[in-house]
């Protein structure tokens, strides 16, 4: 039996999302990571090193969140804690070089799942998928009374 509201547009993102999701878990679970720590990484990656505020930022979340994810990635090896020169209370993070081999692996699995979840499409509707799911985020944003980020354009 379906779900009453499965042909909407709503119940359809949600449902990918989840899919998305779930494989994205699956394939970190063979690297040592659990869901969210792979942004952190990424997040880090080719940087220097971000102070907790600057990454809390990138990450669209709150600092004692991007601080407990860092904590865990710290105490597993990922993650290099520095002290600002000149301010201690300043604590800026930067990937280990373990933390670097787990950001390129998670760089490799982030393609293999688009090319999982777009297997069905061509270059064409590729395009206009991410076009359009751009379209839809920027009428979320608009409705919650949120500004678009300027690498929010249709161009993407």
């Amino acid at each position: 039996m379906r779900h009453p509201a499965s042909k909407t547009l709503g119940y359809q993102l949600i449902h990918v999302a989840r899919l998305h999701r779930a494989r994205t878990a699956k394939l970190l679970e063979g690297l040592g990571l659990f869901p969210g720590q792979e942004q952190v990484l990424e997040a880090l990656a080719g940087r220097e090193a971000l102070s907790m505020s600057e990454l809390a930022d990138i990450l669209r979340v709150r600092p004692p969140t991007a601080s407990k994810t860092i904590a865990r990635l710290s105490a597993a090896g990922l993650i290099e804690r520095k002290a600002t020169d000149g301010d201690g209370r300043v604590v800026r993070v930067g990937l280990s070089a373990d933390g670097k081999e787990k950001a390129a692996a998670i760089a490799a699995l982030a393609l293999d799942i688009e090319a999982e979840a777009t297997s069905h499409l061509d270059n064409k509707d590729r395009k206009r998928l991410r076009k359009l799911l751009k379209r839809v985020e920027k009428g979320f944003k608009h409705a919650l009374g949120g500004e678009i980020d300027a690498d929010d354009d249709d161009e993407a």
